[in-house]
């Protein structure tokens, strides 16, 4: 069995995380490195992937500013979404080449993971026709509400970008968007289904788990000190060709 480093980040800019993503992704490419996730949350942030439209974000400019949200474009695939402290963001950097060459596979693989740690909490969520991420039934007939998305890329099978899930996340905030360009479905969050507090570290070593179990890894925690220290390591080793940089694939649905 493969190992996989899963590397916490803490609260980090979605800009900052994207640019070690892209680090990551080129030494994977090259071989330098193993699979990694990396495991963060980002301050209030909306993000709009390769298949968005503009018109799913509802608030102006002068809003966001005054509501402390930064906006980026993303080469995800999917739509628009929101990411914001209590938020578990998980960015699988995987090469699937070595473990099975299904886009659609990885991703109900990443819903799967998901499930089952859900699951571990006694809430009970499940896969929508047509629609991705996990959602949870709706009380008394209302429709299901979205407890994760997902919104990933591909490049010569190398993975990036990757999952959502909304551990205490302040919901408020998905009113600032269309979530995922559904407008008549709602966000909700672990907390306001338990009607309790969670620890986003316990969460994300149950959802860690899940995902080491249905991708056939062996998931190993690695400081970020450390981490670090191996990019460096990695990436003096080589000179890093432009077209490693590059993101080269469209990415899938959100």
């Amino acid at each position: 069995m493969n190992s996989c480093a899963v590397v916490d980040l803490g609260l980090l800019g979605y800009a900052e995380a994207y640019a070690l993503q892209q680090r990551v992704v080129a030494l994977r490419k090259a071989g330098k490195i193993g699979d990694t996730l990396l495991r963060c949350e980002h301050p209030h942030t909306i993000t709009l992937g390769r298949s968005g439209k503009i018109g799913n974000l509802l608030a102006g400019e002068n809003v966001l500013r005054q509501k402390g949200v930064e906006f980026h474009h993303s080469d995800r695939g999917g739509d628009i979404t929101y990411h914001g402290p209590g938020q578990l963001v998980g960015y699988p950097i995987v090469n699937l080449a070595a473990i099975r060459r299904d886009v659609g596979w990885y991703v109900r693989m990443l819903e799967e993971a998901m499930i089952r740690a859900s699951a571990d909490f006694a809430v009970a969520t499940a896969r929508e026709a047509g629609k991705t991420g996990i959602w949870v039934a709706g009380a008394d007939g209302a429709q299901p509400e979205k407890l994760a998305a997902i919104g990933v890329h591909l490049s010569r099978w190398v993975t990036s970008h990757g999952f959502a899930y909304n551990v205490s996340t302040d919901l408020r905030y998905f009113d600032l968007i269309v979530p995922c360009g559904i407008a008549e479905r709602k966000a909700t969050s672990l907390e306001k289904l338990l009607a309790r507090g969670i620890s986003l570290r316990e969460v994300a070593e149950r959802v860690t788990l899940h995902l080491g179990a249905v991708l056939h890894l062996e998931m190993r925690e690695v400081s970020l000190q450390q981490f670090l220290e191996n990019l460096d390591q990695a990436e003096a080793t080589i000179a890093v060709p432009p077209e490693c940089v590059a993101m080269d694939t469209a990415g899938s649905q959100v």
